[in-house]
């Protein structure tokens, strides 16, 4: 299904709810490129994509607010409506999307990821081993807070009753959760209860102004887990299919990752809800893998059924039927698409002997007893060279 038919069958349904998220290039904050990934969270399928390069922006770190920009610009010029919006926490997006009045709730995996570093760094403090305990029952009770609640100030109830909860405190003041949900029992390890140094520590991490509040805006239903699935997706696509197409019609970079990001994004689409493959015997089929975050911890992770590839037909189709018939209007289409001007051409480009005269290796030049010879600066009137000997000095 193209954009536009997309589109039409999503007016019928009207507000609609989303998740996006940008993927950069190259880890760091020095990446060109940033794409930027709108999905639609009821149906789970990528409804755009744009892309950014940095220079367009004034730098890599305000990619991702304007591929959000174009995407709802498009949703706009489009007649629809976006209801709610699932992201991660950046700051220009917060801003952002607040001055367009739209909600915005925040994916828990990314909260719980970066709350979860700053706990296992206060964990290596001597007086803080207790807490070692406790790292994978925080970070369940993010999930369980989030997605146990309905509204706002009930997520924030919940999280913060866990700071009672460390101490074998089960009965807490806000009356939106007045109680621990576990059955009453006695502890028979007083050890393992937070003693006043720990808690302050951790306390000072949980229960923070800005923690309790980005808590409050946390995702009650819908992740972003799907868009990382997504991402994890564009490196591999159809290798072979990109290599076709940057021959028949591309001539830059920009428009090769577009080629990259469609045809993944068609992959995905086609394939999204593909259902967990069994075994002969009916049993549902599950692999055993060691995942990054977990450090070494193992888990099952279901097998899904072999993805289609019918959107490969449909290019082929349309490659060997319209395209090779009659490839301007084609040609036309990718040659509208605006191409940036490239990193370097924002710098003046001297002359190559120029550069080659100026160059001297570090290591070479760094090397004690040595006797070299320096190329002449030609900013430097009646110098034709310069010997120097790199030593210790007299």
């Amino acid at each position: 299904m193209d954009q536009q038919h997309l589109f039409q069958k999503l007016l019928h349904g009207g507000k609609i709810g989303v998740s996006g998220d940008m993927r950069a290039d190259s880890p760091g904050h020095s990446a060109q490129y940033g794409s930027y990934t709108l999905m639609h969270l009821d149906s789970n399928c990528i409804i755009d994509l744009q892309l950014v390069q940095s220079n367009e922006v004034g730098g890599s770190y305000h990619m991702e607010k304007e591929g959000l920009k174009r995407c709802l610009d498009l949703l706009d010029s489009n007649g629809l409506e976006v209801d709610y919006i699932v992201t991660d926490r950046h700051p220009q997006i917060q801003k952002y999307l607040r001055e367009r009045s739209i909600t915005h709730f925040y994916d828990v995996w990314h909260f719980e990821k970066g709350l979860s570093k700053k706990l296992d760094k206060v964990a290596q403090n001597k007086d803080c081993g207790v807490l070692k305990k406790w790292l994978r029952s925080i970070k369940n009770h993010v999930y369980w807070s989030a997605t146990s609640s309905t509204s706002g100030p009930e997520k924030v109830a919940k999280w913060t009753s866990i700071v009672n909860h460390i101490q074998n405190v089960h009965l807490h003041e806000n009356p939106l959760f007045p109680k621990c949900q576990h059955p009453d029992r006695v502890s028979r390890d007083p050890s393992k209860w937070f003693k006043p140094v720990a808690l302050y520590k951790v306390e000072k991490i949980l229960v923070n102004k800005r923690v309790v509040k980005d808590v409050e805006k946390l995702s009650h239903h819908y992740q972003t887990s799907s868009l990382e699935a997504f991402h994890n997706l564009i490196l591999p696509t159809a290798a072979w299919l990109i290599y076709i197409i940057s021959k028949l019609f591309c001539h830059f970079s920009l428009q090769l990752y577009f080629c990259r990001l469609y045809l993944a994004a068609m992959h995905y689409n086609e394939n999204a809800d593909r259902e967990q493959a069994t075994t002969s015997a009916g049993q549902p089929v599950f692999k055993v893998v060691f995942p990054k975050s977990r450090k070494g911890e193992v888990t099952a992770r279901p097998v899904k059924t072999d993805p289609t590839y019918k959107y490969v037909e449909e290019l082929m189709r349309l490659v060997f039927e319209a395209v090779f018939e009659d490839p301007t209007p084609f040609v036309e289409v990718l040659k509208s698409i605006p191409i940036p001007k490239d990193l370097a051409s924002e710098h003046e480009r001297p002359s190559k002997e120029e550069v080659v005269a100026r160059h001297v290796s570090r290591f070479v030049q760094g090397t004690v007893g040595t006797l070299h010879t320096m190329h002449p600066d030609p900013e430097t009137a009646g110098v034709s060279g310069v010997q120097y000997t790199m030593g210790l000095p007299p």
